[in-house]
């Protein structure tokens, strides 16, 4: 293999996923229920509703928010019900006219060729869908049958307009938009420009764009009040480093979102071992409009402590090819180890930033080098007296 004849770095093997990246050897404690999960789904349950009364009067978002199983059978129940009820009334009309059982040529129906209930069924069907077979029609002979008729038709639009109408927004929910947006497994943490920061990568699958696309990160954790109040899910917002100044992103290719580690964000005083040991969550939201249908469409994703990689990077996924850029999805979730200080960016600001931290180490090293060379060449003498 060529990486293994020193022609490529060692740094850059690409052996596996990141999904199947070691995690740091900590003693993790048990997680609690994570606030968003992978898929972006909130796991967050509502319970106590009293006034239930208020899903009714939004019926329209309600019955999308409803499972494909469900809005299928309200669907086919909307429209057999009101083809039976519609039938009965169709029935009764004829049945008090007399049209049933009337046998004389010179007889006008309400409606012509109804004979029982089942043709009356078949019209109210045929008078709902406009499907008109020329055996059945309504007569000049009853006036109520042409008043049946008018509201029939009028509730028969209403019901297309209100079941169609939620069928198309449940096919085209943002939430399919967003499964072609992904978001790497891990996320990492090592130092970039000199500075500690929280890095995850962000890509999207299709040719079609995300217009006005913005990323959000908040840290979710467990909190108290100086008065003591405990608050179970602190939403604290974290800045990105973007040098436009906004969350704005061209998200053509994949992009790595950076987050710099400094006195404002919430990670500032946790180290290597200290994420391991606390309940932190990091959720990721991409929002957006879809360039094809003009819809606003959110992606979510989180990532706990243990889905924090600590003194990795991700590994480049943009390659030049032919006069053009290459995108290999293959790579997105790669990462590889680079040194990175296990202390935190509090710490490091304290002993002066990154390179004084790396100036100290290396004389640490040294000396540490220095007294290894002299008690080895101590114990050679010993050893030759």
């Amino acid at each position: 293999m060529l990486s293994r004849k020193g022609l490529i770095p060692e740094d850059y093997l690409l052996t596996r996923l990141a999904e199947n990246v070691q995690q740091p050897k900590f003693k993790a404690k048990p997680r609690k229920a994570r606030f968003v999960a992978k898929n972006g789904t909130c796991n967050v349950a509502h319970t106590n509703i009293r006034e239930q009364g208020r899903f009714l009067q939004d019926v329209f978002t309600t019955l999308v928010d409803l499972k494909w199983l469900h809005t299928l059978i309200i669907f086919t129940m909307s429209f057999l019900c009101s083809w039976l009820l519609f039938g009965m009334i169709w029935w009764l009309i004829a049945f008090a006219h007399g049209d049933l059982h009337q046998t004389d040529e010179e007889f006008v129906p309400c409606v012509t060729n109804i004979h029982s209930f089942s043709s009356a069924f078949l019209f109210s069907i045929e008078v709902q869908v406009t499907i008109g077979f020329g055996g059945r029609m309504v007569t000049e002979e009853c006036v109520s049958a042409i008043i049946v008729l008018i509201i029939q038709n009028i509730v028969g639009l209403l019901i297309n307009a209100i079941m169609l109408g939620c069928i198309f927004m449940k096919t085209a929910q943002a939430h399919r938009r967003a499964e072609t947006l992904i978001f790497s497994k891990h996320a990492v943490i090592s130092v970039r420009n000199n500075k500690l920061c929280f890095m995850i990568r962000i890509g999207d699958l299709r040719k079609s764009m995300i217009i006005s696309a913005t990323v959000r990160l908040q840290v979710v954790r467990s909190t108290s009040t100086q008065e003591g109040d405990v608050v179970p899910l602190d939403q604290v917002d974290i800045h990105m480093d973007n040098p436009v100044g906004t969350n704005g992103i061209f998200l053509v290719s994949p992009l790595i979102i950076c987050h710099v580690i400094d006195k404002d964000s919430p990670l500032y005083s946790m180290s290597a071992f200290d994420l391991q040991h606390e309940n932190v969550e990091v959720v990721a939201v991409l929002e957006g409009v879809v360039e094809t249908t003009g819809i606003t469409m959110q992606a979510r994703t989180s990532y706990v402590s243990e889905e924090i990689l600590w003194g990795q990077r991700f590994v480049p996924t943009v390659s030049e090819e032919d006069g053009m850029y290459a995108v290999d999805y293959s790579k997105f979730g790669n990462t590889m180890k680079v040194p990175t200080p296990s202390c935190s960016a509090k710490k490091l600001d304290d002993v002066g930033g990154i390179a004084r931290f790396k100036l100290n180490e290396g004389v640490t090293l040294r000396a540490t080098v220095r007294r290894r060379r002299a008690s080895a060449a101590s114990r050679r003498s010993r050893m030759e007296m």
